[in-house]
């Protein structure tokens, strides 16, 4: 049976913290195997119809659109991102906050749907989402999606205001924070938006904005290390789900980026685990 995470890491990690029906029948298959064939789906980006069920469960295997109907009623319900902030809670040891940096991916939209709008830039259909990482380059968090003709800096103040809150529902203290951004964050907004979280940002002062010796706080060694955030998003590009966006719901979207943010944080503090030993 094909499997994106140990089978062990699925049940331990993810499933305990997957509500169970009240109503109707509960599944006939193990959740864990459920899950499994949900990461095989991100990961190889295969249409939900083509999901190689047979080989994705151990016993009796559900149809795909069972599959899809149990993600489905997980990513409407909030699931992923409860799991996301719950894991975040129980491993807070072992994220590196020494500081911590945030940037903007535009994903191509090619069935278009919610949040997706043409952007010259990319020319083509795009969603837009703020992604906040740690030092590690481990993500953290993300912003809603929006349509991608918005620059980073579009709604700033409620998009910043959903990051910073899933570390506060994970438990994790946003005051006193290092928060490196590119230029395409130089603006007062964004700058009083941390001000007022007690977040020391970190931003590299943009030649539009015009003179750049200003009082602002900067620090060069400390925004050289922003190249993390770069390397993370070759990891979410790793998952063929996220590379290109096809779900037309931003729920459903919102789901598989929660599900990668999951997987890539226990590949590597399991690859931290086998050094020591």
């Amino acid at each position: 049976m094909y499997s994106v995470l140990d089978k062990d890491m699925i049940e331990m990690e993810i499933v305990p913290f997957i509500p169970r029906t009240k109503r109707g029948f509960p599944p006939t298959v193990p959740l864990g195997e459920i899950v499994n064939a949900i990461l095989y789906k991100l990961k190889t980006g295969v249409q939900w119809n083509q999901l190689p069920v047979r080989a994705l469960f151990s016993g009796r295997a559900l149809s795909w659109q069972s599959v899809y109907h149990h993600y489905r009623k997980w990513c409407l319900s909030g699931t992923w991102k409860d799991c996301w902030t719950k894991f975040m809670s129980r491993h807070r040891a072992e994220l590196d906050l020494s500081s911590v940096d945030l940037d903007g991916s535009h994903t191509p939209a090619i069935r278009g749907g919610h949040s997706v709008e043409y952007q010259g830039r990319k020319k083509r259909k795009t969603t837009n989402a703020l992604y906040l990482t740690d030092r590690q380059g481990l993500p953290l968090a993300m912003s809603e999606p929006v349509a991608g003709n918005h620059n980073d800096l579009y709604d700033i103040e409620v998009q910043f205001e959903v990051v910073t809150g899933t570390l506060e529902q994970a438990d994790i203290t946003v005051e006193g924070l290092f928060l490196n951004a590119d230029a395409g964050f130089d603006s007062k907004d964004f700058r009083s938006s941390c001000a007022n979280k007690e977040i020391n940002a970190n931003v590299c002062f943009n030649k539009r904005n015009g003179n750049t010796d200003r009082d602002e706080y900067f620090d060069k060694e400390l925004y050289d290390q922003r190249y993390a955030v770069e390397r993370t998003n070759a990891w979410m590009d790793s998952f063929r789900s996220l590379l290109n966006r096809f779900d037309t719901t931003v729920e459903s979207w919102k789901g598989f980026n929660y599900l990668a943010f999951i997987v890539i944080a226990l590949k590597k503090f399991n690859r931290k685990k086998k050094k020591k030993v």
